[in-house]
């Protein structure tokens, strides 16, 4: 494995949720790159342990559990335990699972509506809820949210198909960025800082089909300055340097990484 420049996050235990595949995948590899011993989990077994294995042939050093359900608090809790009991705590959280529901309003059923809040702010509040004891108890450490551009200006005009309607999408990623200021407030005097980052359009395997019509894809891409989706090594990086010592100084911060959406 090559380790990163200055292995900016050696002698480091990180948990990051959801990397299966895109962006919780690259952050495992890119934190493991630079240093750090990895915590995973995930759903999705097969993909979770793929990565463990991807981790390891670079020679990184990576574990994780699978399935865990982060939208249950017990199995939050149960992962985050484990994973303090295991390696004498933790340093770094980058909470980067979600699964958002899209439809214009009309359309919406409340169990969409439920199911994209569970998904996207309570697994990040249970995440936070049960590593808060541990990152006190090891004098502080780095929480990573991620947030979304929805968060900050309406982005239904760059969607077509089943990704069209971002309202149930746009209020979690809100919720997560004011979750975000509050455990700021309350982590500075133990030590704890939390920032998130906001992604802009990012093709993963997931979203890959919304941009598969190069209709829908410029429609995209026109919106960006830098005229090209977001990639997941992309919000890796951010991750990496929330994570580091190199924002020793910042906490309560979000992070657009939107190709310039929103400098438009």
């Amino acid at each position: 494995m090559s380790v990163g420049r200055d292995g900016r996050l050696r002698g480091k235990t990180a948990l990051i949720t959801g990397t299966a595949g895109g962006q919780g995948r690259e952050a495992a590899l890119l934190f493991a790159r630079e240093g750090a011993l990895v915590v995973g989990c995930d759903r999705n077994v097969e993909g979770a342990a793929e990565t463990v294995a991807m981790v390891r042939a670079e020679g990184g050093r990576m574990s994780s559990r699978q399935p865990v359900d982060l939208g249950d608090s017990a199995a939050a809790r149960e992962w985050i335990d484990a994973a303090a009991a295991e390696h004498d705590g933790f340093d770094i959280l980058f909470n980067n699972a979600s699964a958002p529901r899209f439809g214009l309003l009309g359309e919406l059923s409340d169990e969409a509506w439920h199911a994209t809040i569970r998904n996207e702010v309570d697994l990040v509040f249970f995440a936070c809820r049960a590593a808060w004891p541990h990152l006190i108890a090891r004098g502080g450490g780095a929480i990573v949210n991620t947030a979304s551009i929805a968060a900050w200006a309406a982005t239904g005009h760059m969607a077509k198909g089943a990704a069209r309607g971002s309202v149930p999408h746009a209020a979690a990623k809100g919720a997560v960025i004011a979750m975000t200021r509050e455990l700021a407030l309350e982590g500075a005097e133990h030590g704890i800082r939390v920032n998130s980052i906001s992604p802009g359009p990012i093709e993963t395997p997931i979203t890959a089909a919304n941009f598969s019509d190069p209709e829908a894809r410029r429609l995209v891409t026109d919106n960006l300055l830098l005229r090209r989706l977001g990639r997941p090594e992309d919000i890796a990086a951010a991750a990496v340097y929330l994570a580091s010592d190199e924002t020793s100084w910042m906490t309560g911060t979000d992070i657009a990484v939107d190709g310039g959406f929103l400098a438009r």
